[in-house]
């Protein structure tokens, strides 16, 4: 449980928000409400936020696309929550920045747990006492203080759980891990998590990092098991 936690709910169904907050509300959240976009740009960028959840069918705005706009900005945690169950729209969610997605119905003690697993995990990572440790691997270099990934000297655009993913394999180089094990370590839970979302993050990874992602070098699949980070071919 994390009290006073600032949660700031996107979404223009009244009774859906309303219920939402009342329940974090008894679970010693602090709670926002914005009905449009333009309404969540502003508390954005004028709030000191912990955690965001985000509709993705807003009355003046496509929710993608503010997930997006927000997560230039911010490595808040970003969960979309939404009646669009679509694969699709969830690879277009955690691919534009989100952290997490659930599909209503929902339930809210799951919604709670995922929260809090979230806000522990980035509290680790804000925490960590390496935070200025640089990572180089052939022509790849992350910089876990300055939240950056250079490629051959040119800049990385990664989302934050994206490079959570990176650093995590990377600082475990040549090590496997189950996407049971990615979950758990990089969103902070395993047991409501997709393991379709670990797919997702290796493989826009892969798009940004590996000069052929169908054959890459560094970030490798180890069949019937999971992902490493490889060092061998530096």
């Amino acid at each position: 449980m994390f009290p006073q936690a600032r949660v700031l709910v996107i979404e223009d169904e009244r009774d859906i928000a309303h219920v939402i907050r009342d329940y974090l509300t008894v679970n010693k959240f602090e709670v926002m409400i914005a009905e449009t976009g333009k309404e969540a740009r502003h508390i954005v960028e004028t709030t000191d936020l912990h955690f965001i959840i985000l509709d993705l069918t807003l009355p003046d705005d496509d929710g993608i696309e503010l997930c997006r706009q927000i997560r230039e900005k911010s490595h808040i945690p970003i969960l979309i929550l939404s009646a669009r169950g679509s694969d699709t729209d969830k690879v277009l969610g955690l691919g534009f920045g989100a952290d997490d997605y659930m599909t209503k119905p929902f339930s809210l003690s799951e919604l709670v747990a995922r929260i809090n697993a979230h806000l522990r995990k980035h509290e680790r990572l804000l925490n960590t006492h390496k935070d200025n440790e640089i990572l180089r691997f052939g022509k790849i270099e992350i910089n876990k203080k300055a939240y950056k990934v250079t490629l051959d000297n040119k800049a990385i655009s990664l989302s934050a759980k994206e490079f959570d993913l990176l650093y995590f394999l990377s600082k475990h180089s040549n090590q496997v891990f189950s996407k049971r094990q990615l979950l758990d370590e990089i969103w902070g839970y395993a047991e409501y998590g997709d393991e379709n979302t670990i797919t997702v993050y290796i493989r826009r990874l892969r798009e940004k990092l590996e000069a052929n992602p169908s054959n890459p070098v560094y970030i490798q699949t180890v069949w019937g098991i999971g992902y490493k980070f490889s060092t061998n071919n530096d």
